[in-house]
Formats: C-alpha cells, structure tokens, sequence
C-alpha cells in the first residue's frame, strides 16, 4: 500500500483533472481506515476514486486520492436469499458476471457497466423501470469507514438513517469498501426497438409506461424521430443478436460510425441538422432476447459530456415539449439524441427520484463540443419544475437549492455534521452541492 506522489488522474471524459497530493491502493477495509486516520493526521482529505464516469467533480480528490483496484473481492454469494456482498472497486460487469455464474442478476440497471460499484451507487446510476428502481434501491447492507477511522456496516434494521443517507451518499459521510446487494433469480429480457415520430411517443407516453416493465426513449433534435426501447421479461431461450448483428449496430454503427459523425459536426457545426436527418431516417426497428444484463447495458466508447435532471414524472410531457421549443429558438447545433426515462420512488435521501415517481431527461454533447450554453438553458427548465441533478452529471445547483427539492436534505447535512465535523471527506464539489 505504498503511496504514489504527484500522479495526475482524470475522468472519462476528461473534463476533471486533479493531481492529489498522494495516491493510495488499499487491499482491505482496514488499510481505508489507516489511511483515513493518516490523512487526519495530515490535516488531508480523502477521496475514493471509481473509474471516472462521473461528469462532475464528486472524485476529484486534492488530499488523498484511494485507487478502487485492490478492493474486488467477491466476499460472499447466498443463492437461497439473493444477498451477494462484494467490495467496492469490483466494476458492475464483473458483477453482473458473478451474479450470472450463480443463476442471479440485479432487477434494473442503467446502460453501461464499466463503473466501479461503489461509484455507481454513490451518484444515485439508475436506469428505466415500472417496477424496480435503480441501484440504491436493490442494496441490503454497506460497509464503510467513517472520519474517524472505524470501520460499520448499516441496514435497514442497524444504523437505518446511515443506510438510506450513505446509500447515494456522494462519497460524503465515509468511503464505502462493501455493498451487500440484494439480488434476484436470472432472468431473460425481450428487447424491443421501434423508430417513431415525436407526436405518437408522446401521445403515448403513459401507455408505454404502463404496459413495460421498462421502457426509454431517444429523440434527435432538429427532427421528428425517436428511437424507443421497450424491454420485458420472457421465459424460454434466449434469442440474441448475432454476433455480426451485435458488432454492426452496437459497435460499428453506435460508436465507430457515430464517433465519425460527432467529429464532423464538431468541425463543421453547420452539417449537424443533416446528419441527425439522416441518422434519424435509418433509424431500424429490431427485437432479440438474452440475459438481463446484456440487454440493459450497450457498449459506449464515444467520448461525450451530460447533465441528467430528474423531474415529476407528470411533468414530462410538458418539460419535452418546453424542451423542444428551446431547441427550435435557439441556434444550437446538437448531434447526440436526447435520453428519457421513469422510475418509480426510491428511499434513498438522495436518489434522484426520493418519494416520487420520476421521469429522467439526459442531454449529451460531444466532450469536444461546448456545453455550457445548451446544458444551462435546459437547466433552466427542469429548476423550473424542481427538478433534481443526477450528482455525476453536470449542473450548476448548489446547497441552497437543492435544499429544496429534497425533503431529506437538511437530515442530511445534519448526519454529515456528526460524522465528519472536520470534512475529512470533502471536495470542491461536496462543498458547492452541501455548502461547506
């Protein structure tokens, strides 16, 4: 566990760098903690780092910077209960592998699997669902170690506020080095994918919600095709794309033809509005089956930038159709679709979708392109509706306003006070969304 010095480290995207003041690779829960305790000692802060698929700053460590790669380890798996715990740098398709490999999966997820565990649970990742929410939801127990260097466990039945507050805690009330998840027998799911224009998506948003069990859909702007998914679960064999089908459109199509797009546009702006016509008008309906990970998750190598907020989900319709307006008035050229999803109401303080049902806007850009303009006027209308930012994905809000639209907030901050007076966890980020 010898600390590295002066070792630069950014994210994905590659719009947050810091150089912390040390780097460390813990092995085990108790070398975080001697490294918690020595950083006390030298008046540093901590951060524990994932794989930086985080837009915002909430890895940025400037004290001590905890690499995940030593804590991987699978500790335990119950087939029986479904309760399977392992450490936090064990990325999510590992996860999923182990899972599979015990006749087991977890009941939703977003679309990628490259994020450490850890990292997705503490930014709230969730994906699309009637009936199952997003991580923070499928967890039984955390184990984690405070400021002062001790290591706990919590759960509903022990320590409960510290679990519905650590569970999207953001890194802010102690590094998380377990996750016990509660898990559900395998299970296959029917991908369904259709092209459709804007005006029949919206008239029937609420029977698309109603009739799958998850559903999203992609709308291209400066035009009028949408891309939606609709995923349920069958029974029987799987029947997945072939591999060619597979490499086409999820490899060669959707990130090798689109990566050469986005640099076009990025070149020249001006052909944006074509190419989305274009793209848009090949849109292809398909339809396979196969495990549940495999459907819920895609491959993404093209670089980009977003901001996710998180609104009532009876205010959908009209958010896209303000939305829309914007895109219309404004002289923005944008290539990347615009994502939508809903959710049902989690516990977690911090998820994005606390006590009520919730629908998911995601704008995207190019991590070439500028974003600020685009991504503050739609953030605009989603504050508008008291909307919540996804806390790995880019925003302006700060304490004061997320104070308001978070019924737990103040609990929060409360809690946070107990355990970490000192801000031994803290970074420039944790500072502008919890206001010291």
């Amino acid at each position: 566990m010898s600390p590295v010095t002066n070792q630069k480290w950014q994210n994905w995207a590659g719009n947050q760098q810091a150089t912390p003041h040390r780097v460390v690779t813990p092995r085990t829960a108790g070398e975080v903690a001697e490294v918690v305790r020595s950083a006390a000692g030298d008046g540093l802060t901590v951060r524990m780092t994932g794989t930086g698929h985080s837009f915002t700053g909430a890895a940025v460590a400037e004290g001590v910077l905890l690499r995940p790669g030593g804590l991987t380890a699978v500790r335990s798996v119950d087939t029986a209960s479904g309760l399977v715990t392992v450490e936090a740098g064990l990325a999510l398709h590992a996860l999923n592998r182990v899972l599979d490999d015990h006749g087991l999966a977890l009941a939703n997820m977003g679309d990628i699997q490259e994020q450490t565990v850890a990292g997705a649970l503490q930014t709230a990742t969730h994906g699309t669902g009637r009936d199952s929410a997003g991580l923070a939801s499928q967890v039984a127990a955390l184990e984690l170690v405070l400021a002062d260097g001790t290591v706990v466990t919590c759960s509903r039945e022990e320590r409960p506020d510290l679990f519905d507050a650590a569970c999207a805690g953001v890194g802010a009330l102690g590094v998380i080095t377990a996750i016990t998840w509660r898990a559900v027998p395998s299970f296959l799911l029917r991908a369904q994918e259709e092209p459709m224009k804007w005006d029949e998506v919206l008239a029937r948003l609420d029977e698309f919600d109603t009739a799958n069990e998850h559903f999203e859909f992609y709308w291209f702007p400066h035009t009028e095709g949408c891309l939606t998914k609709r995923n349920n679960r069958v029974e029987g064999h799987a029947e997945p794309l072939s591999r060619f089908k597979h490499w086409l459109d999820d490899q060669f199509l959707s990130n090798t033809v689109f990566g050469a797009v986005n640099r076009l546009t990025h070149r020249v702006p001006s052909t944006t509005r074509f190419v989305n016509g274009v793209s848009a008008r090949a849109l292809g309906a398909r339809a396979y089956s196969d495990t549940s990970y495999k459907v819920f998750t895609s491959p993404r190598t093209v670089r980009f930038k977003e901001q996710e907020y998180a609104i009532p989900r009876e205010e959908l319709v009209p958010a896209l159709r303000g939305l829309r307006a914007l895109v219309a008035r404004r002289d923005w050229r944008i290539s990347f679709p615009i994502e939508v999803r809903t959710l049902p109401r989690e516990d977690a303080w911090l998820s994005m979708a606390h006590g009520r049902h919730s629908a998911f806007i995601a704008v995207h850009v190019y991590h070439r392109d500028a974003h600020e303009d685009y991504f503050r006027g739609v953030e605009d209308i989603m504050t508008a509706l008291d909307g919540r930012p996804h806390w790995g994905k880019l925003h302006t809000r700060d304490a004061a306003y997320l104070e308001k639209v978070y019924p737990r907030f103040g609990d929060f901050r409360a809690l946070r006070d107990e355990l970490d007076p000192d801000r031994r966890f803290a970074n420039p980020y944790t500072k502008q969304v919890f206001g010291d």
